[in-house]
């Protein structure tokens, strides 16, 4: 068959999902294989916004399933009918696509968390790939749940049984009993949708034809050594030559790079929590003022998506008082701003693809970890590679100016860290340069799909 090998990609609708899945889908298109991308049309609006004019990938979109009338704010009910109504149209787009001459579909890529299509894949035969977008450890630990399950460490929706550290093996980073991967502390609801996909995952995992990870073996070879067939490929931001927009929900606002050159060299902070992470009004007040207080230039990204009336007028007073040393946008060009000379050190929520991008650029961390996965990330940048420092709550749970104020001026001091950084970086850029861990392991994907 001497057709161009045609793979279809579907990401969670999530955006720290969908970021990786279309990095990764750019970089394969760039070997001659054909991609399309399938996302429900709330997702994909926004990523045609965003997408490079002449983009060789197409996307297609579903419905999400929801009736006019339904609240789209409420993510949850969003995703899981998506995820409802997703294997009719998958089936259909392949039977299509599959009926016309020259094309096959030779590979589903899902990121593991849309199952429904995995099993659309499973019953049609057609070859899976997944791409694990966040670290190893979380993999792992998620690849044991059945084992956790029958050691009687949590019950079957996930809940644990007792507080306890979990250890995986006695090498990597135990997981806090009420921080593991699928928690959601006060949300019982989400916690059970969560826990419900990833223990159907496992399933998938263990059948896929290719287990993919957007992570280095370099970074983490104990956690990856516990995970039979994986292939780390990443940090995938290195290997993407094509820009840094691909797969952002928000348009981004590069003024802040030109605001970045005026700036002296390793002395900015720049702030940023991803797409999820929320702060109510105390805890905001004490992060402005963290900011405010420590005297050096910031760049702090505020999603437009939580802003309402009194937010807006708080950070219209906040701008007047910061405006000769501090710049607050909507949603920035992250790898850009952590690849610039003045940007000094990291204040993150330590999402995955954030942890990648900051270790990629060398940046020292300021971790402020908030839901899932981001508080073992915290500890492995932390304790492990040692290329940031973390942030405690007070005992009201509350992140205080002077807790930001100290980490902050103690980070900036430290050579180590800096030190730790710039070794990774290294690392980061030769496991993806020709010869490297990862680009060997992106190579041999690219030869088995093609054959």
């Amino acid at each position: 068959m001497g057709s161009q090998p045609h793979v279809l990609v579907i990401p969670y609708p999530a955006q720290g999902h969908v970021a990786p899945l279309m990095k990764f889908s750019h970089q394969i298109v760039d070997h001659g294989i054909k991609v399309t991308i399938v996302s429900p049309e709330f997702i994909h609006e926004r990523l045609k916004t965003t997408m490079p004019m002449k983009s060789p990938i197409r996307l297609v979109s579903f419905p999400d399933g929801l009736e006019p009338g339904d609240d789209r704010n409420d993510k949850i009910k969003l995703i899981n009918s998506f995820l409802e109504v997703l294997p009719g149209h998958f089936k259909d787009l392949i039977e299509k696509i599959n009926e016309s001459d020259d094309e096959h579909i030779s590979c589903v890529i899902t990121d593991g968390m849309v199952v429904p299509a995995l099993e659309v894949a499973e019953k049609m035969g057609i070859k899976m790939a997944v791409l694990w977008p966040a670290g190893p450890a979380t993999l792992a630990i998620i690849l044991s749940i059945p084992k956790l399950i029958q050691d009687g460490i949590i019950d079957t929706r996930g809940t644990p049984l007792k507080n306890e550290l979990i250890w995986l093996s006695k090498e990597i980073a135990a997981w806090t009993s009420t921080k593991l991967p699928w928690s959601c502390p006060g949300e019982s609801k989400r916690q059970e949708v969560l826990f419900g996909h990833l223990f159907r995952m496992n399933h998938f995992i263990k059948q896929c034809n290719w287990l993919l990870s957007n992570s280095f073996y370099e970074l983490d070879s104990l956690a990856l050594n516990l995970i039979p067939e994986i292939m780390p490929i990443g940090p995938l931001l290195l290997a993407n030559q094509s820009g840094s927009h691909i797969g952002s929900f928000w348009p981004e606002d590069s003024t802040c790079l030109s605001w970045l050159d005026k700036q002296p060299v390793d002395s900015v902070i720049y702030a940023s929590f991803g797409s999820t992470s929320k702060f109510n009004q105390q805890q905001l007040d004490e992060l402005a003022l963290g900011l405010e207080n420590i005297g050096l230039p910031f760049l702090w990204v505020f999603r437009s998506d939580i802003i309402n009336e009194a937010l807006s007028e708080f950070l219209d007073g906040f701008r007047t008082r910061i405006a000769d040393r501090g710049m607050i946008v909507n949603w920035a060009p992250q790898e850009h701003v952590l690849a610039h000379p003045s940007t000094a050190c990291f204040l993150s929520h330590c999402g995955w693809n954030s942890t990648l991008d900051g270790i990629s650029m060398g940046v020292p961390f300021l971790c402020w970890p908030y839901f899932t996965d981001q508080f073992q990330n915290k500890s492995y940048i932390c304790d492990v590679w040692k290329v940031g420092l973390g942030l405690n709550p007070d005992e009201n749970g509350i992140i205080t100016r002077h807790e930001i104020n100290t980490k902050i001026k103690t980070l900036l001091f430290d050579d180590g860290i800096k030190t730790s950084a710039l070794k990774l970086k290294e690392m980061a850029k030769k496991s993806v340069t020709e010869g490297g861990s990862s680009f060997k392991n992106f190579e041999s994907f690219i030869e088995k799909i093609k054959h």
